[in-house]
């Protein structure tokens, strides 16, 4: 049924008398201009009367003539109705076709041109969203140049990665719309839909030339058009209606087209609306690879950016830690702040926060480095203070081209003594709240930032009572433009004053008020609940430096893996302490500690006096002593290594629990 039919329902009984007669139905009977609605029923009684003789169901052909003197062919169904209150009656449904005279809309090319490419137009250019932009080109269109329009792209210039299809590439519909609102164009022609048009379609035609295509659809054109797609909804929408597809090109090639459509109430597109449509659909390419592009390369740097930050922090069990991250601004997620908690062995964590000056790609690549360097010193195991030196060396390397400065607060903390030791370089200075105690910075000895200065970093190692809380954080969340950093300071140490136990919460509390503001920076955040680990689950034996002290370790472990039950790792266990032992008295002086930890792992230490780091030989004779307890513990632990102490080293192993 095309736009030039209506229906209208009527019930009348045996002497023409107009039982039911629904006004909403009844007023889309389109008619001559000036014919009044209830003129043209009464016009139609006469007719439908005769019609009506015989009371049996048929379909006939009737004239209806208005009162205006139009004539009309009505093709007439009457169906016999039942019940006494019908009174014997029939239920008439008529079907009258009425030509409707085209509407003056697109009529004058030169209001056309005006309304679609100087009005609209310049007003949307302005945006870099292509989805906001693909929508409000389409706005445009729809109602200045065609009554329904849609806008498609190539899969190819969405995303760069997409391989090249043979035939007619597949392409993303980014927005539809519709002037009178009908949802049949939604339901057939999706939002977001992938589309592979069918070969030889006047669609296909506009990929393959790059040129626009003007197509008159008559109910057989549009029959065959819905078959090839397998889409028979289409049929009825596109019947007797004029389409025009406008390409869009851009320096790259081909972007997409323009899916432009008038009804048949209205005038044909024609040579002048070609030209005109192509003028939209040139400027309109502008804006399109514009957008396109800025959305690619965004994307780019977001994951880019995104890839640096950790996904997920661990720590020793006992320890409880909480991280947010958020970002100075919507279009830049991501930028040089970061934050870090990298599990250490024997039970302590490294937690660190740092803050490279900057924004942007340039900041989030300077601490993409820094990140990975610190997890390898951090696998080194040195210490917070020459950590952060290493880190300066790194930087002033990378200033060399181009300068480069960074802030960074390490610390580490030991699960088994509860002492905690903090180097900063530049830093704000770590909060610290003890439990049922007011919250306080701590006093740590100052060094200028990474990559400016090239003097010692010193650090400070203190005692912690079970329970405290470590907050560690970036500028941004105490210090902005229009506020002092000591009124952040005070206001930040409030928070932690009131003693909330959910580490969740006094996250939402440190950043309450925070998000409102439109100049704030980068803010990293790292709170940490440090606990000890149970007395139980660590044990510390002194052994003197001579080797009977070896078989004193091995029945001091027995003993002690049995009371944990884990008997299946005595004789591993027993080897490895064995070796390292034998290291320590070999090369050491003074007592030798022995310490075995059960946590996620069961670790083995021996501490001793001497500050030289054992090495792995690798020599050509099988045979040779030297170097061959090393390669043991390199092959029945899961991981080992050595790590300064204040008064020398520690060596040691783990091996995972059963």
């Amino acid at each position: 049924m095309d736009s030039s039919t209506r229906i209208l329902i009527l019930g009348m009984d045996s002497s023409g008398k107009v039982l039911q007669f629904d006004r909403n139905a009844a007023a889309v009977l389109e008619v001559e201009p000036g014919d009044r609605l209830d003129d043209v029923v009464s016009g139609a009684l006469g007719p439908l009367r005769e019609a009506l003789r015989g009371g049996r169901e048929r379909t006939v052909m009737l004239p209806l003539e208005t009162p205006s003197g139009a004539a009309h062919d009505a093709v007439v169904t009457l169906h016999p109705l039942s019940g006494a209150a019908a009174g014997g009656g029939v239920a008439v449904l008529a079907v009258v076709r009425v030509p409707v005279p085209h509407a003056e809309r697109f009529v004058d090319p030169a209001v056309v041109r005006r309304a679609l490419l100087d009005d609209a137009l310049p007003r949307i250019g302005s945006t870099l969203d292509l989805d906001l932009l693909s929508r409000g080109l389409i706005e445009v269109a729809v109602p200045h140049l065609c009554n329904t329009g849609a806008l498609l792209l190539l899969e190819s210039a969405l995303d760069p990665e997409e391989p090249p299809a043979a035939g007619v590439p597949p392409m993303r519909r980014m927005a539809l719309a519709a002037d009178d609102g009908d949802s049949a164009w939604d339901a057939a022609f999706p939002t977001g839909e992938n589309v592979v048009y069918p070969e030889g379609s006047p669609y296909a035609r506009c990929l393959a030339t790059g040129e626009p295509v003007l197509v008159a659809l008559d109910g057989e054109r549009a029959a065959e058009l819905a078959e090839a797609w397998r889409r028979p909804p289409v049929a009825e929408l596109l019947k007797g209606a004029s389409m025009l597809l406008l390409p869009i090109t851009a320096e790259g090639g081909l972007l997409g087209f323009f899916v432009c459509v008038r009804t048949p109430a209205y005038r044909p597109f024609d040579a002048y609306d070609v030209e005109i449509g192509m003028d939209f659909a040139n400027r309109s390419a502008i804006f399109l690879e514009s957008a396109r592009r800025y959305g690619r390369e965004r994307a780019t740097a977001l994951t880019l950016q995104r890839s640096l930050l950790p996904t997920g922090l661990s720590a020793p069990a006992p320890i409880e830690v909480r991280h947010r991250y958020l970002p100075g601004s919507k279009l830049v997620e991501v930028g040089g702040d970061w934050y870090e908690s990298i599990p250490l062995p024997g039970a302590r964590v490294a937690l660190i926060v740092g803050d490279v000056a900057g924004h942007g790609v340039k900041a989030a690549v300077t601490m993409g480095r820094l990140r990975t360097a610190i997890h390898t010193l951090a696998g080194l195991d040195l210490p917070p203070a020459e950590a952060l030196e290493r880190l300066d060396s790194l930087m002033r390397t990378l200033g060399e081209r181009e300068p480069h400065f960074a802030t960074c607060a390490y610390v580490v903390y030991d699960a088994v003594s509860g002492r905690c030791e903090v180097a900063s370089a530049g830093h704000l200075p770590p909060l610290l709240a003890p439990p049922g105690g007011p919250a306080a910075y701590l006093d740590v000895p100052p060094a200028p930032p990474l990559g400016v200065g090239d003097g010692p970093v010193a650090s400070r190692e203190f005692a912690v009572e079970d329970g405290t809380l470590l907050f560690l954080y970036t500028d941004g969340l105490v210090e902005n433009r229009a506020r002092d950093i000591d009124d952040g300071l005070a206001r930040l140490r409030g928070v932690f004053d009131r003693g909330e136990p959910d580490l969740d919460e006094l996250c939402r509390a440190a950043l309450d008020g925070v998000y409102d503001d439109r100049q704030r920076d980068d803010i990293a955040m790292l709170l940490a609940r440090l606990h000890r680990i149970p007395a139980d689950d660590h044990v510390s034996f002194d052994l003197p430096a001579e080797p009977a002290a070896v078989r004193r370790a091995r029945g001091l472990i027995r003993d002690r893996l049995r009371r944990w039950g884990l008997d299946a790792l005595a004789d591993t266990t027993v080897l490895l302490a064995s070796e390292l032992v034998t290291n320590a008295i070999r090369h050491a002086d003074g007592r030798i500690v022995l310490r075995l930890i059960r946590d996620e792992g069961l670790v083995c230490e021996v501490l001793d006096s001497s500050d030289g780091r054992p090495r792995v030989h690798m020599g050509d004779d099988a045979f040779a002593e030297d170097g061959r307890g090393l390669h043991i513990v390199g092959r029945l632990s899961r991981r080992w290594g050595v790590r300064r102490t204040q008064g020398g080293k520690a060596v040691w192993c783990e091996q995972p629990l059963p």
